[in-house]
């Protein structure tokens, strides 16, 4: 049975019991702040077991693409190194919310793995929980019985609360689960020992394929249970674990999920792949043909490699691929971009994003690749240094502090560092690197840490967002909570109705106040007539982030009366600054179609009061004089005033059919807003103006690249395009003061006429001073035996140091010249070695050690060498340094 026809079986018999098969949301979370990939089955319901969102049917199968390499989930480093690991990985799974339970979920499971995949009885082994009296918990009797019905009383296992009570965190909902084991060993070595003994004892060949969740409890933030609402059942089974078992294989690597692709690898590298798990050869394919797929999949719904948050994750595993190709295989060029046709070939059919981001993919890795190969080069040489100075010192042991600063700032490969030092006779400090990484999490984890506390519920209703429509309201609190950061003490509060808009699609939250209806001379009722100035207690929001379907707004102090009636008021300025932004993105996105092309998609957006940035596919420089078409067409739609359509609450395939884009990597509902400005449709949570002349004017500041085949504009509009061209008029008006002229173009002419005149002369000026400094330097040689030693501390400019050095080498013969300069209070040194000496003295040699007591660095050829530093007071060190030679 083929990979292809075990999902395909698996998602009919579900869909045949009544479950709605849906597609599987993104590997990469945008909308969730706890969570920066999808790292189980569940994370795109967990609003459902949340109870935040109603489920679009009480049965649900899929298949989720999974990732796990950071956080509490972290199988990176196992990678490779077993036959079972992956970063990512496809969950199949079947929930129920609310509909069946214990008994339904065993019975299909049964029936799915011995019915219609066909593994025999005799392979199969459950598990339950067996209780905690610490959290009073009961062992799992209900899953004990109906296991029974299906498999021997001895294959039933009891599992501890770590491996048999499933959590989604720290809060939130959790339960007992029921665990199914698969033993795929030979008849022999099932003889030999039992697989009852090997369940969970991390065996290769007896794993855990299957895990049903009964979700029955919600764990609060202070540790305690409290029974939901609603029973559900989440199960989450390995594809390629089970691909494995029904393929009859020992390694999840030798299913056709990864021979393609390892097929790939040996055609390209000349290897080949024998499957022994510590051979070094067969680690770096495992790992090569693991990391592709995290990463292209990652690329694919819209995150790309970058040096902060998911974007690093990404960069991470991809350079990890990169690293063990370059060692183990011998391979110095990019290639990994190769295998992206082979995965969109055997994946894109059940997953079409990789069919359609095909080519950015490939462009996006491919200069990833380049761009990292250059860093191992450069990383090496860097090695090299530190190398020398331990050897120098007669030292056996690389600093640990050198080897992470490589590590974490170069993104040099430790291992890689660890293998040239042992190749020297040398070892890493291993004590100091462990220490400076664990100096690095620390000041990761503080900087991100927050304890949050329980919600306090005020009032059990629902909370609505009427921020498109009003941006002030009458409101009340239903809910707060403490939270705790490195900033200090805070409080997240959830309004009954709220103007405050949620960041979100790119689009910053709204800040602006609390009025309490307490403040004495304040009537709620007519809040204009009263002058802000005069309120004795004003609550600032100072952020609005959505959590789980909640729209939360930070304050710093909690209101003498949180329950009172409040006054909610957006600032207006900043709101209209910000969907100003966000309405000419769209426009800006159709202008870059009409000019660029329709291959061009966005790829992220921030949009703030202050300015806009929107990054796109497109794979080289764009021209000025594009550019310029694409702000005129921009400002084109604002001078018409084109009047905003919005559809709230249409289908998804009405949108579509109506035209508008939807965004690959993005997750949408059933139901969706789309805002249209004439031909302009897009699909969009955000705020917008009511007709585009409100956006003022478009100004295109800045465009760059981000990655291979990305591109970026930065831009302003509204009263910030305003403020820039007022801005300009006074600098012109300065400038033209200043040259007592209107017409700048020409006085600014003249002025690098002038300018260029007076370089000329000052050229001259130096060459002449360099030969009369030439000519008395001569006379200030030291003899040293049969050798001549010339060393000077000067405020000469580099141009001027290098002609007279070149002219005394020549002059010289058997010459060794130091010119230490602090021109512009910056230090520099400067060797020449005169020709019949070079093959004594290298000048870049000497530069280099010189270099270190100005902390610097540079080099050159054997005759002649400069080093620039940063430590001016190091240099009357250089100088006496230099007088040893």
């Amino acid at each position: 049975m083929t990979s292809q026809e075990i999902r395909r079986k698996f998602l009919e018999f579900f869909n045949e019991k009544g479950h709605l098969i849906v597609p599987s949301a993104p590997i990469v979370l945008k909308d969730d702040p706890t969570l920066m990939f999808s790292n189980s089955g569940m994370t795109q319901f967990k609003d459902y077991f949340l109870g935040y969102k109603t489920p679009k049917a009480p049965r649900i199968a899929d298949t989720q693409k999974c990732l796990r390499v950071s956080g509490k989930h972290n199988d990176l480093d196992d990678v490779g190194r077993d036959t079972y690991h992956h970063t990512m990985f496809e969950m199949l799974g079947n929930w129920s919310f609310g509909d069946y339970f214990k008994k339904e979920a065993i019975d299909f499971a049964w029936e799915l793995l011995t019915q219609v995949y066909k593994i025999p009885k005799e392979n199969l082994y459950v598990t339950i929980f067996e209780g905690d009296t610490s959290e009073n918990l009961d062992r799992d009797n209900d899953a004990y019985n109906f296991w029974k019905a299906h498999i021997s009383e001895d294959r039933i296992i009891n599992g501890n609360k770590k491996d048999n009570f499933w959590e989604m965190g720290e809060s939130g909902p959790c339960g007992p689960c029921s665990e199914i084991h698969v033993d795929i060993r030979t008849e022999e070595e099932k003889a030999k020992i039992s697989g009852l003994e090997l369940v969970n004892n991390d065996h290769p060949q007896v794993v855990e394929v299957w895990n049903l969740v009964f979700m029955e409890y919600n764990r609060k933030a202070d540790g305690s249970l409290e029974k939901l609402p609603a029973r559900h059942v989440d199960t989450g089974m390995g594809f390629e674990r089970l691909c494995m078992a029904l393929q009859g294989k020992t390694s999840n690597y030798d299913t056709d999920v990864f021979t393609p692709l390892i097929k790939k690898v040996e055609e390209i590298s000349g290897k080949k792949y024998t499957g022994i798990l510590d051979d070094e050869k067969d680690i770096a394919i495992r790992v090569l043909v693991d990391h592709i797929r995290a990463v292209s999949f990652a690329i694919a719904d819209g995150q790309l490699p970058s040096n902060g948050g998911a974007g690093y994750v990404i960069r991470r595993i991809l350079r990890r691929a990169i690293s063990y190709s370059y060692r183990f295989l011998g391979i110095k060029e990019p290639f990994l971009f190769e295998l992206v046709s082979v995965l969109r070939a055997e994946m894109g059919d059940f997953f079409p994003e990789l069919v359609k981001q095909e080519k950015l993919v490939t462009e996006v890795i491919k200069e990833e690749e380049t761009s990292f190969l250059k860093t191992i080069e450069h990383g090496l040489k860097r090695i090299d240094l530190i190398i020398t100075e331990t050897l120098s010192k007669n030292e056996k042991t690389l600093p640990g502090a050198a080897v992470f600063e490589l590590y974490d700032t170069y993104g040099f490969p430790a291992d890689l560092s660890r293998i040239i030092a042992e190749e020297k006779q040398l070892t890493v400090d291993e004590k100091g690197f462990d220490e400076e990484m664990e100096k690095q999490k620390q000041r990761s984890k503080k900087s991100s840490a927050q304890k949050v506390y329980d919600w306090v519920v005020l009032e059990e209703k629902a909370e609505t967002f009427v921020g498109y429509d009003q941006i002030e309201t009458e409101t009340y609190i239903t809910r707060y909570r403490k939270v705790e950061n490195k900033d200090g003490e805070f409080y997240q509060i959830v309004l009954s109705k709220s103007p405050f808009y949620p960041e979100g699609g790119g689009q910053i939250g709204d800040k602006g106040i609390l009025i309490p209806s307490y403040t004495e001379g304040f009537d709620i009722s007519n809040p204009s007539v009263f002058d802000i100035k005069d309120c004795t207690e004003i609550i600032e929001v100072l952020e609005t982030k959505k959590e789980n379907n909640l729209i939360i707004s930070l304050i710093k102090n909690l209101p003498k009366d949180a329950g009172a009636v409040f006054y909610a008021k957006v600032n207006e300025s900043e709101r209209r600054n910000s969907q100003a932004n966000h309405s000419v993105t769209h426009l800006l996105h159709e202008a870059l179609r009409e000019v660029l092309g329709t291959h061009v998609e966005q790829k992220g957006s921030y949009v703030s009061p202050e300015y806009l940035r929107f990054d796109f596919s497109h794979f080289s420089k764009i021209s000025e004089e594009d550019l310029k078409l694409v702000e005129d067409k921009v400002n084109q739609k604002i001078k018409q005033n084109i009047a905003l359509q919005e559809f709230r609450e249409i289908p998804m395939t009405e949108a579509i059919d109506k035209g508008a884009m939807a965004l690959f990597g993005e997750k949408y509902g059933d139901k969706v807003r789309m805002i249209q400005f004439g031909s302009s449709k897009e699909l969009c949570g955000g705020t917008h103006v009511k007709s585009t002349g409100e956006i003022g004017h478009f100004k295109i500041q800045n465009e760059s690249s981000t990655a291979a085949g990305i591109r970026r504009i930065e831009a302003i509009s509204g009263d910030k395009s305003a403020e820039y061209f007022s801005g300009l008029e006074n600098e012109i008006k300065e400038i033209s003061g200043l040259l007592k002229s209107k017409d700048l173009a020409k006085s600014v002419q003249k002025l690098i006429e002038e300018n260029s005149a007076l370089k000329a002369e000052l050229e001259t000026f130096k060459k002449e001073r360099a030969k009369g400094e030439t000519a008395n330097w001569k006379n200030d040689f030291v003899e040293k035996g049969d050798k001549k030693l010339l060393v000077k501390k000067v405020s000469l400019d580099a141009a001027s140091v290098k002609n007279i050095v070149f002219q005394l080498k020549k002059d010289t013969p058997n010459s060794v010249i130091v010119i230490i300069s602090d021109a512009d209070q910056k230090p520099l040194i400067t060797v020449g070695v005169s020709a019949d000496l070079e093959a004594k003295y290298h000048a870049g040699n000497v530069v280099k050690d010189l270099a270190k007591e100005i902390q610097g660095g540079g080099g050159g050829n054997p005759g002649f060498a400069t080093a620039g530093g940063k430590n001016l007071e190091g240099i009357e060190n250089a100088y006496q340094k230099a007088l040893q030679l």
